[in-house]
């Protein structure tokens, strides 16, 4: 229980940052849209006369934007680019810290296995993205529903959100997974802020060319799409399964290779 309070405490100046910052994110992106809406300006012309490539990167797709349902989907994908690039630093840096910060020699004297220790930096990592879903998942809601004139949009709000969570802790394990099977747990964060990037990348293509639409599983970033989710399709079974396993064999790399590796004290 210790651990569990020391972490928590090192984490909470990160978390509230980090909680600050996505907060600015919803209430800044939805003020764009109230000022849109009263300009009179026709966002979906707006959006069709863009290249290609620009509605890609920006996540339109076939999203109705001039609707406050589905420029939220657009603002969708940057609170999930933001949301598992914070899991996937903790994810690293929850381990790889305790070597950067020569406490390792500190943290293992203690007469408590390993097993336990990596558990309770998980636990931590889990509850600081929990929160930063929560935050984020309150925000959404209140000021999507602020500026709401048609049905309640909430459901729609809720899945994306559940989807984001299970991508936040497909990447935290990621980034411990990288942190405990590398030699060099330092470069850890780098790696996995590297993983999102290239996914992120593969994801736009998969929206430019069809063909490569068989690549969607390699991508976490087209498990869970703002055009599907808000549309009230909900979140696609054969992903959330997906997901699942990934993550359940993450954790158990985690676990095995944390146990044996050998730290630098």
């Amino acid at each position: 229980m210790n651990i569990f309070l020391r972490e928590m405490i090192a984490y909470r100046k990160s978390l509230i940052i980090w909680s600050i910052g996505v907060i600015i994110l919803i209430v800044s992106g939805m003020a764009k849209f109230e000022g849109m809406v009263s300009s009179g300006q026709s966002m979906n012309e707006i959006m069709t006369a863009m290249p290609k490539s620009l509605q890609a990167i920006m996540g339109t797709g076939t999203l109705d934007v001039s609707t406050v349902n589905g420029y939220f989907g657009v603002l969708y994908i940057y609170l999930l680019l933001m949301a598992t690039i914070h899991a996937a630093m903790l994810g690293a840096t929850i381990i790889a810290k305790e070597e950067r910060d020569k406490t390792a020699e500190f943290l293992f004297v203690k007469p408590i296995s390993r097993s336990k220790i990596i558990s309770y930096k998980l636990i931590v990592a889990s509850v600081n993205i929990l929160l930063f879903n929560v935050v984020a998942a309150v925000s959404s809601i209140f000021l999507v529903g602020k500026y709401n004139e048609g049905e309640s949009v909430t459901g729609d709000i809720i899945n994306a959100m559940l989807g984001m969570l299970l991508l936040q802790v497909l990447f935290l394990l990621i980034g411990s997974t990288i942190a405990a099977v590398s030699k060099r747990p330092k470069i850890a964060v780098s790696l996995s802020t590297g993983i999102i990037l290239v996914t992120y990348i593969v994801s736009i293509a998969i929206d430019l060319n069809e063909k490569l639409a068989f690549m969607k599983y390699l991508t976490p970033f087209k498990y869970f799409e703002a055009k599907v989710v808000m549309n009230g399709e909900g979140l696609d079974v054969l992903f959330v399964l997906l997901t699942l396993s990934l993550i359940v064999v993450l954790l158990m790399i985690t676990f095995v290779f944390y146990r044996k590796r050998d730290l630098n004290v």
